[in-house]
């Protein structure tokens, strides 16, 4: 591998993706752009590259095997290798989603795009990951996937998106599972909460910007050699399981 630094962030054409991929390519990486949708991954690229920063496309469907073995195989065919994972692609699965009305089917498919996909990537790309000198993973997750802060009185964590909730509570949990079999290697691994950030993804309702979104992206996927691994983090600190 090169001296440059190498990042993969997926659902990077849009909203906090892309403005993760916007900040880590402002340090000087190069950047790959994982993205379903070609138009919107060129655009993305584009973009990016006309601001500056050393952008390639990566066409990738988290929820699909062949696509995620592609991307991998482009990553180290293109560039030769892989230093941080930024695992951000997600959907909600529409709503309302309370537990005595979601379709089961909602439930199957948030959880493959998820948690899923997630590992899906992940496991593909960590025989590069695992020949970077400072390897991070960092997996977007949530804050309303807090058992903690879902059942402390006087905390209000909004409507209950069952599928969207229980996928993030999920991927806390894989987090922590990574983090413990990986901890023999150089590679950290932390969940991190954006906050309520306005996406297409909430209907644009939340109240912070996906530029400030994804700043906890890019302190994950910059700590030092000594930072933490297997914890969740939002800009505030830590958040409680």
């Amino acid at each position: 591998m090169s001296e440059q630094t190498i990042a993969l962030v997926t659902g990077a054409n849009k909203g906090i993706g892309y403005e993760i991929a916007a900040g880590l390519g402002a340090l000087g990486w190069r950047i790959g752009v994982g993205a379903r949708d070609q138009q919107r991954r060129d655009t993305a690229v584009e973009k990016l590259r006309a601001a500056g920063t050393d952008a390639f496309g990566v066409p990738l469907d988290v929820a699909d095997d062949a696509s995620v073995a592609a991307a991998a195989e482009l990553i180290a065919d293109r560039v030769g290798g892989l230093d941080v994972l930024v695992n951000n692609a997600a959907i909600t699965g529409g709503m309302p989603q309370t537990p005595t009305t979601v379709d089961p089917a909602t439930v199957r498919v948030v959880v493959e795009t998820n948690v899923i996909g997630v590992i899906r990537v992940t496991n593909a790309m960590l025989p590069m990951l695992r020949g970077s000198a400072s390897p991070r993973i960092v997996n977007m997750s949530s804050s309303v996937g807090s058992l903690t802060l879902q059942t402390t009185p006087g905390i209000d964590m909004g409507p209950v998106p069952a599928a969207y909730l229980a996928s993030k509570t999920f991927l806390n949990a894989v987090t922590v599972q990574y983090a413990k079999e990986l901890s023999d290697t150089d590679i950290l691994i932390n969940s991190g909460c954006p906050g309520f950030t306005a996406t297409d993804l909430n209907g644009f309702q939340g109240v912070r910007t996906p530029h400030q979104g994804a700043a906890i992206a890019i302190h994950l996927a910059t700590l030092p050699d000594d930072g933490p691994t297997g914890a969740f983090f939002d800009d505030a600190g830590t958040v409680p399981w």
